[in-house]
C-alpha cells in the first residue's frame, strides 16, 4: 500500500478497522471494571492508564493478526469483504508486523510498568485468541466456547493489575463475561449465518439451520449467567443494590432469549444482540457504583 495515494481520512479508517477499535474498547472497558473492582482505594491515574493502555495495545495487535490470519475468508463475506486486508488497501505483511509488534509492545509493557501476572493473562489472550480461537473457527462451532475463554479474560487481568493476585472474584469476573458471550455471539453468528456459511467458518447456526440447538444453548447459557451474575454480591464485590439489578437484568435478557428461543427470526436475534448490549455495560456499571457507593 502507498500511504501517499491513500485518503488521510480512508487510511485512518482503515486502521480502526483493522485494530478491531470497537472491540478493542470493550475489552478495555472489561480490564477497568476489573482493576476499579479489584483496588479498594482511590485509582492512580498514572497506573491505571499503564493498564489500560497496555491492554489495548494488546488487544489491538491481537484484532490485526486476526484479520490477517483470515484475511482470505473475510473476502468471502459480505460485511468483511470491505476490510483493508480483502479489499487490497494494506499489504498482507504490513499488517502482520504491524499486529505482531503492537502485541509484543503490550505485553512487555503489561511486564515492565504492571505486572507478571497481568502480563500473563495478556500472554494468555492472545494466544488463546490467536492459536486456538481462529483456526478453530473453520473446524468447529465449539470454537466459540474457546474464544469465550479470551474474552472473559480482560476483566481479569484488570483484577490481577490492581491486586496483584488471582482470587475467587476474579473467577466470578470471568464466569459473567464468559457466559454473556454465548448469547451475544450466537445471537450475531444467526444474523449472519449465511455470511459464515460462505466464509466457510463453522458456527453453531451454521450447522443448526432451524435453530434448535442454538436456542437450547442461548436460554442455556442466559439462565447460568443470571445465577452468576449473583456472585459478586455474595463475595462482597458488591451490595444489595446490586444483587436486585442483576437480578432485574438477568430476568430482561432471560425474555430476549426466551422469545427467540421460541420464533427464531432475525427480527429477535437482533433485539436479543442488542438486549445483551445494554446488559453486560449495565451490569458493570451497577457493580462499580455500588463497590465505590
Amino acid at each position: 500500500m502507498n500511504a501517499e495515494l491513500v485518503p488521510a481520512r480512508t487510511l485512518v479508517s482503515d486502521v480502526l478497522i483493522l485494530i478491531k477499535f470497537r472491540i478493542g474498547s470493550m475489552v478495555v472497558l472489561g480490564t477497568f471494571v476489573g482493576y476499579v473492582l479489584g483496588i479498594g482505594q482511590a485509582i492512580d491515574p498514572i497506573s491505571i492508564f499503564h493498564v489500560l493502555f497496555a491492554t489495548f495495545l494488546t488487544a489491538s495487535g491481537t484484532g490485526v493478526l486476526n484479520q490477517f490470519m483470515e484475511r482470505e475468508r473475510d473476502g468471502l463475506m459480505g460485511r468483511t469483504a470491505d476490510r483493508p486486508l480483502p479489499a487490497g488497501r494494506i499489504a498482507p505483511e504490513m499488517a502482520c508486523w504491524f499486529g505482531l509488534i503492537l502485541c509484543g509492545m503490550g505485553i512487555v509493557y503489561l511486564g515492565v510498568l504492571v505486572n507478571d501476572l497481568t502480563a500473563l493473562m495478556g500472554a494468555l489472550t492472545v494466544g488463546i485468541y490467536l492459536l486456538l480461537y481462529t483456526p478453530l473457527k473453520p473446524k468447529t462451532a465449539h470454537n466459540t466456547a474457546v474464544g469465550a475463554i479470551a474474552g472473559a479474560l480482560p476483566p481479569v487481568g484488570g483484577w490481577t493489575a490492581a491486586t496483584g493476585v488471582l482470587s475467587g472474584e476474579a473467577l466470578a469476573l470471568f464466569g459473567i463475561l464468559f457466559l454473556w458471550q454465548f448469547p451475544h455471539f450466537l445471537s450475531i453468528a444467526w444474523l449472519y449465518r449465511e455470511d459464515y456459511a460462505r466464509g466457510g467458518f463453522r458456527m453453531l447456526p451454521v450447522e443448526d439451520p432451524q435453530g434448535h440447538r442454538t436456542a437450547h444453548q442461548v436460554v442455556l447459557y442466559t439462565l447460568v449467567l443470571l445465577s452468576c451474575s449473583l456472585m459478586p454480591a455474595l463475595l462482597g464485590m458488591a451490595g444489595v443494590a446490586y444483587f436486585g439489578v442483576a437480578i432485574a437484568l438477568g430476568l430482561g435478557l432471560l425474555y430476549a432469549s426466551l422469545t427467540f428461543a421460541r420464533y427464531r427470526t432475525d427480527m429477535h436475534a437482533r433485539r436479543l444482540m442488542r438486549a445483551t448490549l445494554v446488559y453486560l455495560p449495565a451490569l458493570w456499571l451497577v457493580m462499580m457504583v455500588d463497590k465505590i457507593v
